[in-house]
C-alpha cells in the first residue's frame, strides 16, 4: 500500500515556458496543486526532494506549502525526452478518507510453464482501474502465473484485489495469456468505466501552465 510522503513546496511567482526553463536549470521542478474546487496554485520544489519521494514509492504526499499543509496525490509527472530529468508535476488535492479511482500497474509473479515450453507470454493488460482510499492505493496488483499453460489465460475477474480495493476494469478482459506459436492474441475490446471527475484535470485549471511547461525550445 502507498505510504504518505512529505514534501515542502513554494509558490511560483513567475509562470510560462521561459520561467520554468530557468527553474529547471537550477534543479527546481515547477508544478501545480489543483482540485477540490479550490484555486490552482503554481508551485515549485527541488528535483532532489521529488526524486526521493518517487524512489521511496510515495504516490500520496503531504505538501507543506509555506506552512499550509494539504494531502495530495501525484496526478501526472512529465520527464524529458530521455526520461532522466523531471520537467513538471501535477498534484491533486484529496481527502485521505475519500475514495479515488486510479490506474494501478499489473505485476506478473512467477514463471509460466507454458512459456517455458515454447508458448508465447502475452501480457495484454499492463494496468487496471481500481477504486480505493487515497492512503490505500496499492503499488501494484500481483498476478500469479506459475501455473499457466499454453491456451490458458487470467481475466480481470480472477485478480486478487488488496483489502478495501474494488476493481473497475471489465471483468472479462484478458490480463495475461499463453499463446501457442503462430496464434493470434484473443482480444476483448470493451469500454471501461469512465473516470470520475475527482481525478480528471479540469480544463480551465492550469491548462495554460501545463501547455507552456511541456514546450521545449
Amino acid at each position: 500500500m502507498s505510504v504518505m510522503g512529505k514534501i515542502a513546496v513554494k509558490r511560483r511567482a513567475e509562470r510560462g515556458t521561459r520561467a520554468c526553463m530557468r527553474l529547471r536549470e537550477q534543479a527546481i521542478v515547477p508544478g501545480n496543486i489543483y482540485g477540490h474546487k479550490q484555486e490552482t496554485v503554481p508551485v515549485m520544489m527541488t528535483a532532489a526532494d521529488l526524486l526521493q519521494q518517487l524512489k521511496e514509492g510515495h504516490r500520496v504526499l503531504e505538501v507543506d506549502l509555506e506552512g499550509q499543509h494539504e494531502t495530495t496525490i501525484i496526478r501526472e509527472i512529465q520527464w524529458d525526452t530521455f526520461g532522466k530529468h523531471l520537467m513538471h508535476v501535477d498534484l491533486l488535492r484529496v481527502d485521505p478518507n475519500e475514495k479515488l479511482t486510479v490506474e494501478v500497474k499489473v505485476e506478473l509473479k512467477g514463471t509460466a510453464p507454458g512459456a517455458m515450453g515454447g508458448g508465447i507470454l502475452d501480457h495484454e493488460m499492463r494496468t487496471v482501474l481500481i477504486e480505493c482510499l487515497a492512503i490505500q492505493i496499492p503499488d501494484s496488483i500481483p498476478v500469479k502465473i506459475g501455473s499457466l499453460e499454453v491456451g490458458q489465460s487470467i481475466h480481470v475477474r480472477e485478480l486478487e484485489m488488496p483489502p478495501n480495493c474494488r476493481c473497475l476494469s471489465h471483468a472479462e478482459d484478458v490480463v495475461v495469456q499463453i499463446l501457442a506459436k503462430g496464434a493470434q492474441p484473443v482480444l476483448t475490446p470493451t469500454e471501461g468505466p469512465a473516470q470520475p471527475e475527482l481525478i480528471k484535470k479540469p480544463a480551465k485549471e492550469g491548462a495554460e501552465e501545463a501547455a507552456g511547461d511541456s514546450k521545449k525550445k
